[in-house]
């Protein structure tokens, strides 16, 4: 499961996309100790709801995207440091900045004026700092050990890494930057840096500016930061949302079409989720269930099958694979097979986006 951490500065309307995400109804605790709220937003998709319209299953199971949220600010010195002792902002895929750019006097800013550029800058400041203080500890604690120890390989390789990353970090550039991969990225693995992973700028909207959705980057001033390494943007009103996910399936698309907006902010969050980490969907069907499953991009089909079971992954003999839009245009998975669209695959095809895949595997 794609896994996410919500960062904002206070009244920037992250608990508000906290709930329009994950259905919550009410708004996650605030204060004390550092905690995290999680809900779990399911993935719209409208090639799962057409297949489950061909094979009527008894279950429907869409992919889904955990989010957590801090119920306090993250924007504090002490915010972005506190993360760090929170596992589902360590273990977190991405991060989703919720960045204020509505425009309401009743909500005042706590900085005085609403400034998205500063408000982006100010947090990643925050995470580099944050990043910085992991970075050095273990540079000191690595100096000890190999004054003890003497040469050690592992150790120096080590050192080596985590000082690139502290001169990064010191320059103001984030881990993310880095583009470490291989040994490289696997040693640094376990620290769960905060600026190492994606970011996602979910900027929230004035009503009145959805007219201009498609020029929040450039209005917001962040082209150039944005440019940066595994960043991405992405404009919603959360405001609006809301209202539209209390009202029915038939108000919702009017008042949606009223307002010129095609898709619905979850739909925008989610997509834009998995373009910034590569993910895709593949799916299984039949009698007892239709799923969607989410992997990275690139994913070996003997590793999606751990994605259902490490079971099914251990014991894989073969892949038999379909795509979505010949089994819906045949009708029956066998119309597919007789038609030469069902192949099996070996565990090191590359599944792709809209595979449906039922897996063979020794029990």
């Amino acid at each position: 499961m794609l896994r996410a951490g919500l960062i904002g500065f206070p009244s920037s309307g992250k608990t508000a996309l906290f709930q329009l995400l994950t259905s919550a109804r009410e708004a996650p605790r605030s204060g004390g100790k550092p905690e995290a709220n999680v809900g779990v937003a399911r993935v719209p998709d409208e090639r799962l709801d057409r297949l489950t319209a061909l094979f009527n299953p008894k279950k429907h199971v869409p992919a889904a995207v955990e989010f957590a949220d801090m119920g306090g600010a993250t924007g504090a010195k002490t915010g972005a440091a506190a993360l760090l002792d929170v596992a589902p902002f360590r273990n977190a895929d991405a991060l989703l900045h919720v960045v204020r750019m509505f425009r309401d006097p009743s909500v005042p800013h706590a900085s005085g004026s609403v400034d998205p550029g500063r408000d982006v800058r100010t947090m990643e400041d925050e995470v580099l700092l944050a990043d910085l203080g992991v970075v050095e500890r273990r540079l000191e604690r690595l100096d000890r050990d190999l004054k003890k120890a003497g040469s050690n390989t592992e150790l120096k390789k080590e050192q080596e890494i985590l000082q690139r990353c502290r001169t990064a970090l010191e320059d103001g550039r984030p881990l993310r930057a880095l583009e470490l991969a291989g040994e490289e990225a696997k040693r640094l693995r376990g620290f769960q840096f905060l600026s190492a992973k994606p970011l996602l700028l979910v900027l929230n909207l004035d009503e009145a500016d959805l007219a201009q959705a498609d020029r929040a980057i450039e209005l917001a001033g962040l082209k150039e930061f944005i440019r940066g390494a595994a960043t991405r943007a992405v404009p919603i009103c959360a405001k609006i949302e809301l209202e539209i996910a209390q009202l029915d399936e038939a108000d919702a698309q009017a008042f949606m079409a009223d307002l010129g907006l095609r898709e619905s902010g979850l739909d925008r969050v989610i997509r834009a989720s998995y373009d910034l980490l590569g993910y895709i969907s593949f799916f299984t069907v039949g009698e007892d269930e239709n799923r969607a499953w989410s992997i990275p991009r690139a994913t070996t089909a003997q590793n999606a099958a751990g994605e259902i079971h490490t079971d099914i992954q251990r014991g894989f003999i073969r892949a038999e694979v379909v795509r979505y839009e010949h089994l819906l245009a045949r009708g029956s998975l066998a119309a597919c097979r007789e038609h030469g669209e069902l192949r099996l695959e070996g565990k090191e095809y590359i599944v792709l986006d809209g595979d449906v895949i039922n897996f063979r595997h020794a029990t």
